[in-house]
């Protein structure tokens, strides 16, 4: 072969280099990343790109990331930066970024930039660095800000990449939700001090200062948000000691009320008897909602103490606070009587132990939705809702009311129905017995089994029952090891159906004395409906019915195995439901007997010389509605404290406030949110399988060295062999 001349190969060379140089300027100037994961987990959601895509004025992301942040924090940075590059490739020119350097250094720069942090709240915060087999601890920045035309909302700490993603583009919904929201506006939103000059005496001796200059201060904090709210706020301050019209106030708003009697401090002074309020309220179109400006805290030993609120955290509050009043989220009903949970706010008498509280869940919905609290007895269900939820009702619907939940679902609008078969009775009587004495369950018949009978859907009056289930520890001092809760089934990746978009990246659920619920399929066929079963027991569960104990010591699985069987927990059906009181009368709501009864009315008549029996109006029932989604689960544990975390990273908390989205129309939210889910757990297998994987690991890899070395070393033999006997020759 001929060697090629001198010039020849330069001009190989020059070529080479020309084309590296060209794939590195494409590299650089066409961005392109393939995401391999299951779930595209780096990746921007379509949810996400709609959002940006969307924007009619710029908006700005300023970050704040202090620089050589340890393991894990310095990855958070890099996946930030990518993260905000597909924004801007989605946003186009509306959507721009810029990273700002607050390292430790002491130049103009850093500080300038520290500074410009702390104006927008973010503050360092404290991460963990190991050096040297040492622990040690360092303060950085990991924040960032969104500037959208005069709405600032800041993130001041980023520890994680779990769910960012979703955490921005939240907050760019509710920027824009909020900007619309406050150029709606025709009246000024009014926040409101209300504070008592008389406190200004005893404040010194409650440890709290700074009172007479309270009102100035708080009135900056106004201004402040003004500049970022469109100038839509408004401030005014109440002195109730100077002006009995602001006293009425303060009583109308319900305001914290302080008492005292009269006293002498430790130089002999007299104090004289007195009382006070303090407060803040923000209110506009008859919505308020209240602010506490000295909290009350009792400690044992030490009584009741008391403490100012901090500054620094009002303008928060009051930003928050305004957002609510004026209703920038889609707004979804709770129903707040005939026995549901109680939604919203710590429980009576600071006792935040108790086991029905839905704190968590009420923080979680109230980050996506305006929640109005819907008391069926005093009212009908506003229009404007979207979803009615329904937790865990334990009282008698009149029919009236179950007509306004009908008509409700007619109109195209969903429910949300956590629902329990069984009431827990705690066993009555005092005394040293009373504690031994267990507490019973009673079958629940509220009157919205009726009703969904009629659309096709039933909870069993049973208990779900499941050899998979969580497995509580127990005390040592009780003999340790562990107990199988039978009642709180582990729903496991197979048993959900991976076909609903909104639970594809949800791989496992733990569900608390749940009833099965299961679908007449010829109503749901011949209504035009569509059922669609969300996730089931394992086949190794079974029903616990008639008499309910649910004392874990005495459940034992059932011997006979053909009671074992997969049962259905959760459904949503979609369509034009049927009206239950179709071609019926319709029910008449129920008043309360006025003094003097029939008599009473028949003599008002007569005064009044109207015979108004002869009037009457006829309300027309919609037959056939328009296609709504009823979610059916026979449980309302799931919702309590105890199973959803306030931050919704657990699979429980991602369920529900994917169910909800979806009811809502928000399906590629309820995607985006589960998409770093990192519960995955593994698939059961049968011990037979099991032994052989062990097997294989222990004993096959060596035993797959040891062969492929002997065949390494024939292959060498022969080849040795056949050069000997050619160079033999």
């Amino acid at each position: 072969m001929k060697k090629p001349s001198g010039a020849a190969a330069y001009s190989r060379f020059l070529i080479y280099l020309v084309v590296i140089v060209l794939l590195n300027i494409a590299g650089i100037t066409f961005f392109f990343r393939a995401d391999l994961t299951s779930g595209k987990v780096y990746s921007l959601s379509e949810a996400s790109r709609k959002v940006v895509s969307t924007l009619s004025e710029p908006l700005t992301v300023k970050v704040f990331f202090s620089g050589n942040l340890p393991a894990p924090y310095n990855n958070i940075e890099r996946y930030l930066h990518d993260l905000l590059e597909e924004y801007a490739v989605a946003g186009n020119r509306y959507f721009n970024y810029r990273f700002y350097n607050v390292s430790g250094g002491e130049d103009d720069e850093s500080l300038k930039n520290r500074e410009l942090a702390a104006s927008y709240g973010i503050q360092p915060v404290q991460i963990q660095n190991i050096e040297h087999d040492q622990v040690k601890f360092q303060e950085a920045y990991m924040g960032m800000v969104l500037i959208h035309g005069d709405i600032i909302q800041a993130i001041p700490a980023i520890t994680s990449t779990d769910g960012l993603e979703y955490r921005i583009t939240s907050t760019i919904m509710k920027m824009n939700n909020k900007i619309s929201a406050l150029l709606r506006l025709k009246d000024r939103i009014s926040v409101k001090l209300i504070l008592s000059s008389s406190l200004a005496v005893v404040g010194p001796y409650m440890n709290i200062s700074g009172l007479p200059e309270l009102p100035g201060k708080i009135e900056e904090i106004v201004n402040r948000l003004n500049e970022k709210n469109y100038g839509r706020l408004s401030f005014s301050y109440l002195d109730p000691t100077l002006n009995p019209a602001d006293e009425k106030q303060a009583e109308h708003y319900e305001i914290l009320r302080l008492g005292w009697n009269e006293f002498r401090d430790r130089t002999g002074k007299t104090i004289p008897a007195g009382k006070g309020y303090a407060g803040i309220v923000v209110e506009h179109g008859g919505n308020f909602e209240t602010i506490e400006l000295i909290k009350a805290i009792r400690l044992p030993l030490f009584g009741t103490q008391y403490q100012l609120a901090d500054l620094s955290g009002l303008e928060k509050a009051i930003n928050e606070t305004a957002e609510n009043v004026i209703n920038i989220n889609e707004e979804i009903g709770y129903l707040a009587d005939h026995g549901t949970l109680p939604i919203g706010g710590p429980p009576p008498m600071f006792d935040f132990t108790r086991k029905d509280s839905l704190s968590s869940l009420d923080k979680l919905l109230s980050e996506e939705y305006s929640i109005r609290r819907v008391r069926l007895k005093d009212e009908d269900i506003p229009d404007g809702l979207s979803t009615l939820i329904i937790a865990g009702p334990k009282e008698k619907f009149t029919d009236y009311e179950l007509y306004r939940i009908d008509q409700f679902l007619m109109k195209g609008k969903n429910l949300a129905i956590f629902m329990d078969s069984f009431k827990e009775v705690s066993p009555g009587g005092q005394g040293m017995m009373s504690q031994f004495r267990r507490s019973f369950y009673m079958p629940l018949d509220t009157g919205l089994e009726k009703l969904l009978e009629h659309y096709g859907l039933t909870v069993k009056k049973s208990i779900v029952l499941d050899e998979n289930s969580y497995r509580q520890q127990v005390p040592r001092r009780f003999g340790g090891g562990e107990r199988i809760i039978y009642f709180a089934p582990i729903i496991k990746n197979e048993m959900i159906n991976k076909d609903a978009a909104y639970l594809k990246n949800i791989k496992g659920l733990v569900i608390l004395q749940a009833s099965p619920v299961e679908i007449n399929e010829k109503k749901i066929r011949d209504n035009g409906l569509r059922a669609v079963r969300l996730f089931s027991s394992s086949e190794r569960s079974w029903e616990m019915k008639g008499r309910i104990n649910l004392n874990p010591v005495l459940i034992t699985p059932p011997t006979d195995k053909e009671e074992f069987r997969s049962l259905p927990m959760a459904y949503v059906v979609e369509g034009p439901f049927p009206s239950y009181f179709a071609g019926k009368p319709v029910p008449e709501k129920e008043e309360p007997e006025k003094e003097g009864g029939e008599g009473k009315k028949e003599k008002d008549r007569k005064e009044s010389g109207v015979d108004m029996s002869a009037i009457r109006g006829e309300r027309i029932t919609i037959g056939k509605g328009r296609p709504g989604k009823i979610f059916l689960i026979g449980t309302s544990a799931i919702l309590r404290d105890n199973v959803i975390d306030e931050e919704g990273k657990t699979p429980n908390a991602q369920f529900v406030m994917n169910v909800i989205d979806y009811l809502n129309g928000r399906e590629d939210i309820a995607v985006m949110r589960s998409k770093t889910q990192k519960f995955n757990p593994l698939r059961d297998i049968d011990p037979a399988a099991k032994t052989a994987i062990k097997t294989a690991n222990i004993v096959g890899l060596p035993a797959f060295v040891v062969i492929a070395g002997i065949i390494v070393w024939f292959r060498r033999t022969a080849r040795k062999r056949r050069i000997q006997k050619m160079f033999g020759k």
